[in-house]
């Protein structure tokens, strides 16, 4: 095999860049990774990932995917500082139908600053070797034809274009990825491409948590609520590393959300479904200002529909398919989406087999589905996400999910399947199995909740006593 041939390059730095990195490298590749910035040698923000500053966690599907590409990278996180968070036993959660009560675990989340989980990767990742990093360089233009790209054109920030040439090209370059450009000027077509976009806002900001509630306070979540109550207003608030709350406020397409530091609280105490979180935050110390953005949109390329697509190109991440992040599928769609491209190179022989870019679009396009699903299933009813409007295929299995949502509040085996969905464990069939059809029909076992399901121990803690 050519040196071409056996070589690799990304384009990306971000988490779906070093995780392809990473997944190639282990498949015998030489990899070289493009980046934009200059990235920093600790868990500090970079100009490139202006998304860091708002809630972030690792599903426990994606963890496993993380453990699998990263032997001992769940262990780094700890050691740095990130709690293995159990769902729902440490969730206090609102949904359109109530409070969830905080069942046995079943699937699990990682709660973490994202500057901090991209640095404890990224040190893993290149000190596995057979990685090259390229920073301070954009990746400007493929090389070749419609039928095999053979490389990329490369122009560092100090220095002239040059061409890396590469058996296999991944562009890992998130939601500004000029791929479909790319593609067109080798003479391909458009590719199919949908976008659902919610409209919803989000406005983060960091906080200092009350002494007592630094160590192992549940995650609190007050979901937006599009179908039945018909607003898009909520909030999440993460416990992440450094005894620090991570909160994020949701507001939908007209709603003002809160930009100036005096307008947070009283955004969480009046305008949500309930003031839980705006009652928590007023006995924390806030920690900097507030961050917004209304970059929420779910945009899919299906790249693996394509009717003709080129040797040595493939597309991951964000780039192929970026998700609402209030759903938080993002990385573990990125980390089950590089495991996929590991197995499927290993598959068929190498970075430079006849037929591979093909396979492993394929393989990435079952790896997004589930985080697709989960994400415009229910974003496709706010009003403007799409022109046309929620189908009748959507409505019918919104009904379906909505009935497991209101069996959830009261039945514990329910709400187990369901984490298990959303967390990317189980596949969505396993909501289509006799005892949960049965279950639904049914729908909850207890009588629903009247209160938050907060201990008295974590109210006073907390200082909401």
């Amino acid at each position: 095999m050519s040196e071409r041939k056996s070589s690799a390059v990304v384009l990306g730095g971000s988490l779906a860049g070093l995780l392809a990195a990473r997944a190639l490298a282990s498949a015998g590749a030489r990899v070289t990774v493009v980046e934009r910035d200059a990235l920093p040698a600790g868990p500090e923000p970079r100009k490139g990932l202006p998304q860091a500053r708002h809630v972030h966690q690792l599903w426990s599907g994606g963890a496993r995917a993380l453990e699998d590409l990263l032997p001992g990278a769940l262990e780094g996180l700890r050691a740095a500082g990130v709690r293995r968070v159990p769902m729902t036993t440490d969730m206090v959660g609102l949904s359109p139908y109530g409070w969830f009560r905080r069942w046995e675990e079943s699937a699990y989340m990682l709660p973490a600053g994202r500057d901090l989980l991209d640095w404890v990767v990224r040190e893993r990742v290149l000190a596995g070797g057979g990685i090259e990093l390229l920073e301070r360089a954009e990746a400007v233009g493929l090389t070749g034809t419609a039928r095999e790209v053979t490389g990329v054109r490369v122009l560092p920030r100090d220095g002239a274009e040059h061409t890396l040439p590469a058996g296999l090209v991944v562009d890992a370059t998130g939601r500004g990825s000029r791929a479909p450009h790319w593609l067109a000027g080798l003479g391909l077509p458009a590719p199919e491409r949908r976008e659902v976009d919610s409209g919803l806002g989000y406005a983060s900001r960091l906080f200092r948590a009350p002494k007592g509630a630094r160590d192992g306070f549940p995650v609190v979540n007050i979901a937006p609520d599009p179908r039945i109550s018909g607003t898009g207003r909520g909030g999440v608030l993460l416990p992440v590393e450094d005894g620090r709350w991570l909160v994020t406020l949701i507001g939908g397409r007209d709603d003002e959300l809160p930009s100036g530091d005096e307008d947070f609280i009283p955004y969480a105490l009046g305008r949500l479904r309930h003031p839980l979180l705006g009652e928590l935050l007023a006995h924390a110390e806030p920690l900097g200002g507030v961050t917004v953005t209304r970059t929420t949109a779910n945009r899919r390329h299906f790249y693996e529909r394509a009717a003709r697509w080129p040797e040595g190109f493939a597309v991951l991440g964000d780039a192929v398919c970026a998700l609402n992040p209030v759903y938080g599928h993002g990385m573990a769609v990125a980390a089950r989406s590089a495991l996929a491209l590991r197995e499927v190179t290993l598959c068929r022989g190498g970075v430079g087999a006849p037929g591979l870019a093909r396979h492993v679009q394929k393989a990435v396009g079952r790896a997004v589905a589930p985080g697709w699903d989960l994400a415009i299933g229910s974003d496709v009813f706010y009003p403007g996400a799409t022109e046309a409007g929620p189908t009748l295929r959507d409505r019918v299995l919104s009904a379906y999910v909505d009935r497991l949502l209101y069996t959830a509040t009261g039945n514990g085996r329910i709400a187990r399947r369901m984490t298990d969905v959303t967390s990317l464990q189980r596949g969505a069939q396993t909501l289509l199995s006799p005892s949960v059809l049965v279950a639904a029909a049914v729908g909850p076992l207890r009588k629903p909740l009247g209160e938050p399901p907060l201990s008295a121990a974590e109210r006073e803690a907390a200082g909401a006593g």
